[in-house]
């Protein structure tokens, strides 16, 4: 699976390829990171959490990977009290056969560990079963139709059946037996606390040097740690047992069955957990930043002149220039206000040969639907062409453009645009902003390299839609 940074990263991917609207305009994002350090992983790690600035998207992630480890958890307190109870049934005689206990408690454990070890060996680089994935599908744990939901659900969807899943599931797999024997351990603990037993054993076809040497084997390990394991002549006397063996002769064959619980059981298992907790974490999934939607994103920031003599340029889209109608016009303001009489800089440039204005209707600022609504209302009932002022700093974001469009859709004699012009920076506060950032450069008109690209943005988005450009003087 996916770090939860990679999560939001590859969740802002699948939302933006669907062109879904965030909170904070992913455009504006991406510029802002092109001039800030680290390694593209870092950065595309930064800009998805800056898109996400409201934290929609990382609360969808974070509700669904806490129910899928919530079911992983109840999962592991069932069997873990199953195991305690099982244990706790198991031991309600005074006296216990030894051998019968200890069948019971790591025989089937240690069946199904050598079986997942040799599955694992022959099964080594295939997928594994889809089990999992369609036990905790994301579709089912939680409810959404929105964009949000519905790609956060899909993303998950693809993490489960991804080829690194089978080392989850064997991670997964061991943390339930290690519940389950740590619940025979607590119950084992317990019962040898409250109550005093004793220990036997008894065989048909064993004899005693047969036991002997069997109980010697089973205790090496156990021993060498540190357990107490009964010696020949307390194997001896343990067998066929119906009364109280003496104290120091039960407390040995106690020591043994924890002790083989623990390195026969709990010690292996947590091996093969560990194991597998390893790989998964070498077969994570990582982000394909080869991508096309990351490739392009990597060379906006790494676009720059490495050697002039090598480089050519591409030629940048130019907006077709304005051509300014006889007849009545209709000039607006988008969305941000400006001086009166705005467009007459723009009418006193070389954009036309009439210098009569007399025929302009000023319809103000253009900016809520109520606004859109009536000039959409205007524009239907009189053939005018639209003068539309832009401030120049503005982004041609997908909600501006679609303003844009409309407009020229109704207009029956055209569009032209006319940016608006910021604040001079030749004043002594924008002097001093400039010495501050050694980035921000002055053109010939005053405009920064920011005000530049931007400039730019805004000229390629015309020329694809072929609206002229009103030049300034």
């Amino acid at each position: 699976m996916f770090s939860p940074q990679d999560q939001l990263t590859e969740l802002v991917r699948l939302l933006e390829t669907d062109h879904h609207v965030f909170a904070t305009d992913p455009l504006l994002i991406t510029e802002k990171l092109q001039n800030e350090s680290g390694t593209p992983i870092q950065k595309l790690h930064r800009r998805a959490s800056r898109i996400d600035s409201n934290g929609a998207l990382t609360r969808v992630l974070g509700k669904i990977d806490g129910r899928i480890k919530g079911i992983m958890t109840v999962m592991s307190v069932v069997w873990c009290l199953s195991g305690f109870l099982g244990l706790f049934t198991l031991l309600q005689s005074n006296v216990v056969n030894f051998f019968y206990v200890l069948v019971c408690l790591l025989g089937f454990h240690t069946l199904m560990l050598m079986s997942w070890l040799i599955m694992s060996m022959v099964n080594q680089g295939k997928p594994s079963a889809n089990w999992f994935a369609n036990f905790v599908s994301p579709s089912r744990l939680i409810r959404g139709k929105d964009d949000i939901t519905q790609a956060a659900v899909s993303l998950y969807e693809q993490q489960l059946h991804h080829s690194g899943m089978r080392w989850y599931l064997g991670r997964f797999n061991h943390q339930l037996w290690l519940a389950t024997l740590t619940g025979m351990l607590f119950s084992i603990i317990f019962l040898l606390i409250v109550r005093q037993y004793s220990f036997s054993w008894e065989s048909t076809l064993l004899s005693d040097k047969a036991l002997i040497t069997l109980t010697h084997i089973i205790g090496w390990l156990p021993n060498l740690v540190g357990f107490d394991v009964p010696n020949d002549a307390a194997i001896v006397q343990s067998r066929l047992v119906t009364d109280a063996l003496p104290l120091s002769i039960a407390r040995q064959w106690a020591g043994l069955l924890i002790g083989s619980l623990l390195m026969y059981g709990i010690v292996p298992r947590a091996i093969a957990w560990g194991f597998c907790a390893l790989m998964f974490r070498r077969k994570k999934m990582r982000l394909d930043i080869k991508l096309p939607y990351y490739q392009k994103i990597i060379n906006f920031w790494q676009r720059q002149v490495v050697d002039v003599d090598d480089f050519f340029e591409v030629a940048a889209p130019v907006a077709p220039q304005a051509k300014v109608s006889t007849g009545k016009k209709l000039v607006a303001l988008l969305e941000y206000p400006a001086p009166d009489k705005w467009w007459q800089i723009g009418f006193d440039g070389d954009n036309s040969d009439n210098k009569s204005i007399d025929a302009v209707e000023n319809f103000g600022i253009v900016d809520d639907r109520d606004d859109m609504a009536r000039l959409t209302a205007y524009l239907n009932q009189y053939p005018v062409q639209v003068w539309l002022g832009i401030h120049a700093n503005a982004l041609p974001d997908r909600g501006t453009l679609r303003k844009l469009d409309h407009i020229a859709t109704h207009a029956k004699h055209g569009v032209i645009v006319q940016l608006l012009r910021p604040v001079s920076v030749k004043s002594p506060q924008s002097h001093q902003a400039a010495n501050n950032n050694t980035s921000n450069t002055i053109n010939a008109k005053g405009q920064t390299a920011a005000q530049l690209a931007r400039h730019q943005q805004w000229q390629t988005a015309l020329a694809a839609r072929n609206i002229g450009l009103v030049h300034l003087p």
